[in-house]
């Protein structure tokens, strides 16, 4: 199949991308290199697949040096013109829609890029979509919409319409977008709600990165609410195992719509969370307490039965076994 994965430099589009070329799929690539984090990370993982970073400009196509059908493009999705022009000569089976700005805290700073990333590039893939008949999009939804929820777990029914960040409200206005357009113009829309994902090449905003960074170059690690909070911590290959599968899946209703939640449905509590961390580093972390931060949550608890029964996905990963794959990679890749 032809597939486009959008925000193929970050964490799970990398490793979304590298699994689809594997498989002998052909991919082009979307991303616009923002700076929410270090570039240098976002490079990397595309030297991996095997773009050579050099050559990387705005809005030129760049062919991987692997020959592994891999052909990328530096763009943003709030560029509608830019899009326009590239599936002037691009025909896509499905586009898997990965690019966002991510992150709960950050978006109490900047709302506007959350605004322009999330809600109007967003619109722009769907009218893509639209006007070129893409049969199918899969898109990133967040387990962020559940919000503060005290219905465990979380199934894809409840409701979800008390977000407490911008973030989770522009990933809630995702799926009522795409539903909608799978409303009115037919194609399928499939939305993946996923739960704290860690593992190699993970996001340097998110918890294992934070912990692992700390701890290496002997700082505190912030332990928020004071440690009473608990994650459905998803190792990387259980979130592409559950991308991967969706791409196939057929919905036999109309409108061509369905949410699933992608998770690894065992919440382990964040002290515990330090203590593996603990054992693979082989010291104890210099721990501090705080509050909560405006904006979390504080548990998540993902029911992944719809999922399983549709496509047969099971995570696979134990957390002990996951991390001890980050940190390993973790240390390979500073020289810690």
């Amino acid at each position: 199949m032809k597939i486009m994965v959008t925000g193929c430099a970050g964490f799970i589009g990398f490793h979304v991308t590298k699994r689809l070329l594997k498989e002998g799929h052909i991919v082009l690539g979307l991303d616009n290199i923002n700076n929410y984090y270090n570039v240098n990370l976002k490079y990397d993982r595309l030297l991996e697949l095997g773009i050579s970073t050099d050559l990387i400009a705005e809005d030129r196509e760049v062919q991987s040096d692997k020959l592994t059908g891999l052909t990328f493009v530096k763009m943003d999705i709030s560029n509608y013109p830019g899009l326009v022009s590239l599936f002037k000569n691009q025909k896509f089976d499905t586009i898997i829609h990965l690019a966002a700005q991510g992150g709960v805290r950050y978006s109490l700073e900047n709302p506007f890029v959350y605004v322009q990333s999330n809600l109007v590039g967003f619109a722009n893939i769907l009218e893509i979509c639209r006007q070129h008949r893409i049969e199918h999009l899969i898109y990133a939804s967040s387990s962020s919409v559940y919000g503060n929820s005290q219905k465990i777990p979380f199934k894809e029914n409840d409701n979800v319409d008390y977000p407490v960040s911008l973030y989770a409200a522009t990933k809630k206005s995702n799926e009522l977008m795409a539903h909608s357009y799978s409303h009115l113009y037919g194609f399928q829309t499939t939305g993946l709600r996923f739960f704290t994902v860690y593992g190699p090449w993970g996001r340097p905003d998110m918890a294992p990165f934070l912990f692992a960074k700390a701890m290496a170059n002997g700082k505190q690690i912030n332990i928020f609410n004071n440690g009473d909070m608990k994650r459905d911590f998803t190792y990387i290959d259980d979130i592409v195992e559950g991308v991967v599968k969706c791409i196939d899946y057929k919905i036999n209703k109309k409108p061509a719509y369905n949410i699933f939640n992608i998770g690894n449905s065992k919440p382990v509590k964040l002290l515990d969370f330090v203590t593996y961390m603990e054992e693979e580093f082989g010291f104890k972390a210099n721990k501090k307490m705080l509050p909560m931060q405006p904006g979390d949550v504080k548990t998540t608890y993902a029911d992944t039965s719809q999922l399983e029964n549709e496509m047969g996905y099971v995570p696979k990963t134990d957390l002990k076994d996951g991390l001890a794959k980050f940190v390993r990679w973790y240390k390979e890749y500073f020289k810690n």
